[in-house]
């Protein structure tokens, strides 16, 4: 009796940090948070209940309608991109391939390297004179070289199949054989082609875009997709993908090699190995790629907070974002209406979980 009592005490000893980290700045924060939703705090004055106005303030408020839409678009669209990425990166790097070790490391570059940093090379690339515009202007200069190549490589890869199925052999429209050697072909008549002056790089305007402007794609006159949204949104996809294909890898290691090697002897392609062994098999892995996705993309702020001015807020701000702005907002700040957000931003997060782990798991995941 004395050695359990022992062992529980020292148990709960090292839960101590942390249950006492949860209980101050999960439970406690919440729960403030949550009483001051219902009050016209401001910073400043002492709390008064005033029940849901701020909840009909905030809803009301023309930013926090952005800040909804942003947020969830780029969540929804982040969390597709990285789900298929990180799983099509994952199988391509579970291969046994030369190099294995270092393309695994490489890939995982970018997670370790610095939210704060990486928005900055992105401002850099996609600045006015930047490195995207910059690879524009020259495909618009080589354009008649680059047709030329594709031209003359689809023909020859035609007349190579065609001529290969006129002898009675296999070759398939994307043999890789074939296509290396088609590639040969479309290079060197190419670089023939440029030299005889009947093809070459044109004189262009240099392209002029302002990705970081209040620039939208719409749908009906509806604005749906800023364009500094979708870099960051590009830019997100990029980062977190690495860490994400981490877990399809340890999930790649327990799917049972013979589940392969019988689909090896009925003949499947490795889509059909893809699609019906692969991914019903990682369906619980997908279950938790999906929900950290969500979770973490609903309260993206950092690179909406590195970016600040060099883009219209309107075009960028987040719930989570929103959020800060209201807290922190020079003189008597709307906490209340902060809180009212967060509120918001927590039951949105909660509700996405649920509809996923209600509809779209299988029981196992669970």
């Amino acid at each position: 009796m004395y050695k359990k009592a022992q062992a529980t005490a020292t148990a709960y000893l090292f839960l101590a940090p942390f249950l006492i980290s949860t209980l101050v700045f999960f439970f406690y924060a919440f729960a403030r948070a949550l009483y001051y939703s219902f009050t016209d705090f401001n910073l400043f004055n002492t709390p008064h209940l005033i029940g849901l106005r701020p909840y009909v303030d905030v809803l009301a408020d023309p930013s926090f309608r952005r800040a909804l839409a942003n947020t969830l678009i780029f969540s929804i669209s982040v969390t597709i991109l990285q789900t298929i990425g990180s799983l099509l990166m994952a199988v391509a790097l579970n291969n046994r391939i030369r190099g294995q070790a270092f393309f695994r490391s490489a890939w995982y570059m970018p997670s370790i390297t610095s939210s704060v940093v990486i928005t900055l090379i992105f401002l850099w690339l996609f600045q006015r004179r930047g490195v995207a515009n910059y690879l524009i202007t020259q495909f618009q200069t080589y354009l008649p070289i680059i047709l030329s190549f594709l031209g003359i490589l689809v023909a020859a890869q035609i007349i190579q199949v065609l001529y290969e199925r006129s002898r009675r052999l296999p070759a398939g429209w994307f043999d890789p054989a074939l296509a290396a050697v088609s590639a040969l072909i479309a290079a060197g008549l190419t670089a023939l082609l440029s030299v005889l002056g009947v093809v070459g790089a044109r004189a262009v305007q240099p392209f002029d875009f302002q990705y970081f402007s209040d620039s939208w794609l719409s749908i009906g006159g509806v604005q749906v997709l800023s364009m500094p949204l979708l870099v960051v949104i590009i830019m997100n996809t990029f980062t977190t993908i690495p860490t994400l294909m981490l877990f399809f890898l340890a999930g790649l290691q327990n799917i049972p090699g013979a589940l392969y090697e019988a689909a090896d002897i009925d003949g499947a392609t490795p889509y059909q190995k893809l699609r019906n062994v692969t991914v019903p098999m990682l369906r619980p892995v997908t279950f938790f790629v999906v929900t950290v996705s969500l979770i973490g993309t609903m309260q993206m702020f950092d690179q909406v907070a590195v970016i600040g001015s060099a883009a219209p807020q309107n075009t960028l701000i987040t719930l989570a974002y929103y959020v800060y702005a209201n807290t922190f907002k020079s003189g008597a700040a709307p906490v209340n209406m902060a809180a009212a957000a967060a509120i918001i931003l927590a039951l949105i997060i909660l509700l996405m979980v649920f509809i996923q782990r209600r509809f779209f798991v299988t029981a196992e995941a669970q």
